[in-house]
């Protein structure tokens, strides 16, 4: 029998979502924007907000949804995962109280530190913005300053490194923030681990290294994410095998400790001279990290949800030996003042051997319009780094005007630059 699928959310993440799931189920979707690619994918789509629970509900019934997948931690934050287990509807994705590991930093800290979770770096929370910003006054070491609530990738800053201190001052004493959480500069490489879970049970995916800076050289504010890249193997050219299983063993702890958790959780990790230590966790896919991770798992994704729904132990996950590079483009100005609203043509025939992702698009009866975030995302497979990021940079054509991207992620220099940092870290 062919499950019928729920799909809530509309950008790239969700657009890998559909992907995977589009040829073994019936697949619908909903979402604030119209996202041309699920579109097409999708049995029918509706303009519903993510984090209208009850409207969620609603459609969800009326097309008669065997299951759901929750793409945004907003979603997930609002009780949308709740609300459709309440009405029946088996939805892959935490509820809001196990979904604070993202949504809720002062949560997600204070949890690691009460359940002894490894990796947890020297922190304090503030629920007054005058007191966070007198800590960060006075503090004689660099601080990663975070509000603790939800801010799309775009909320942290780093003294030492984005921000002088005085400058992290200003920005807690002038942002629209109370709780913050203070902890201590991470330095290292950052990477990811996504893994699906339920019952207990863990089964990771291939690592990630995302690029959050918007310029090139990692150089700018942070964004939701310029792209990223996966090796053939499950490690990273900069990360040995042992530092993977670290980070799976990370995520195991964070499992055991919460027991009721379900769907995909996500650790973004510091490999740091002492190892892997935890940037942060998030209750969802990664984006760009599922448009790595999603185009070469062998295992049906479809097998992975209906496991978890009826309780069977979760199927060991096969991946294809390919790496991959993804890209993304952005609006003219992103992320500190983007251009949205704009008319763009994406010549789709130009993206060659890769995959294209739209994200952050409305499709209109006039063409593709860009909101103030992300627009679409290019992914090149190959057998290594280097052949990936050359098919996403040939498809960069297909992003057309008014869209700008990072041309350096996944390239040879830069992962290098990853290799050579880790090697000086380790003094080897």
């Amino acid at each position: 029998m062919t499950e019928t699928v729920l799909l809530v959310g509309g950008g790239g993440r969700e657009h890998a979502v559909a992907r995977a799931l589009a040829d073994d189920t019936e697949l619908y979707a909903c979402a604030s924007n119209r996202n041309p690619g699920i579109a097409r994918l999708a049995a029918d789509t509706a303009e519903v907000t993510e984090t209208d629970a009850d409207a969620v509900v609603d459609y969800a019934e009326r097309v008669g949804a065997d299951l759901a997948v929750i793409g945004p931690e907003a979603a997930l934050a609002a009780g949308v995962a709740d609300a459709l287990d309440a009405a029946g509807v088996y939805a892959f994705g935490p509820h809001a109280e196990q979904a604070r590991v993202e949504t809720d930093k002062q949560f997600q800290r204070e949890f690691m530190r009460r359940e002894s979770i490894p990796g947890c770096p020297a922190f304090e929370t503030f629920d007054d913005a005058d007191d966070a910003a007198d800590y960060v006054a006075e503090t004689d070491h660099d601080v990663a300053v975070k509000p603790a609530g939800l801010t799309g990738g775009k909320g942290v800053r780093v003294t030492g490194d984005q921000v002088t201190t005085s400058e992290a001052v200003d920005y807690v004493r002038s942002a629209d923030y109370d709780e913050w959480v203070i902890e201590e500069r991470l330095v290292g490489e950052e990477f990811t681990v996504q893994a699906f879970v339920a019952d207990g049970e863990v089964r990771a995916t291939p690592a990630v290294q995302d690029h959050k800076r918007a310029y090139e050289g990692d150089e700018g504010p942070n964004t939701g994410g310029m792209g990223s890249y996966s090796a053939a193997e499950r490690a990273l050219p900069f990360t040995t095998d042992a530092d993977y299983e670290r980070a799976v063993e990370i995520l195991e702890a964070v499992v055991d400790a919460m027991p009721a958790y379900e769907g995909v959780l996500y650790g973004q990790f510091m490999l740091t001279a002492e190892g892997p230590k935890v940037v942060e966790f998030n209750a969802r896919f990664g984006d760009p990290e599922a448009t790595n991770t999603l185009p070469v798992m062998e295992t049906p994704l479809i097998d992975v949800l209906t496991a978890a729904r009826d309780g069977e132990s979760l199927p060991e996950l096969s991946f294809e030996p390919a790496a991959t590079v993804c890209k993304y483009a952005v609006p003219e100005g992103y992320p500190t003042d983007p251009d949205g609203g704009t008319r763009v043509e994406v010549d789709e025939s130009s993206a060659g051997e890769a995959l294209l992702f739209y994200a952050s698009v409305d499709e209109r009866d006039d063409g593709i319009y860009t909101t103030t975030s992300r627009a679409l995302a290019v992914v090149g497979t190959g057998a290594e780094i280097a052949e990936a990021e050359r098919v996403a940079s040939d498809a960069l054509a297909a992003a057309g005007e008014g869209l700008r991207y990072r041309s350096d992620v996944g390239t040879a220099e830069l992962v290098q630059q990853r290799i050579d940092h880790v090697a000086e870290l380790r003094g080897e």
